[in-house]
């Protein structure tokens, strides 16, 4: 996953970087680390925001409901 790749995969789902730390436990200054090329992205990474993302997508699709037409 590229710095690019991780910023739009946040802003699919609608977070900021503290929303991924506090929601993943890493430390506040591992994103910033990653989006600037200091540090690489962990593998694990991508998957996680995948997993997050399908999670999203089936809670739009089936738990929020149609708009009345």
């Amino acid at each position: 996953m590229t710095p690019e790749q991780f910023t739009l995969a946040l802003a699919a789902l609608g977070w900021k970087q503290s929303d991924f730390c506090r929601k993943t436990g890493v430390s506040k200054n591992t994103p910033s680390r990653w989006v600037n090329g200091e540090t690489p992205i962990q593998s694990w990474v991508p998957a996680y925001l995948g997993a997050m993302q399908d999670l999203a997508d089936l809670h739009a699709k089936y738990v929020i409901p149609d708009s009345p037409k």
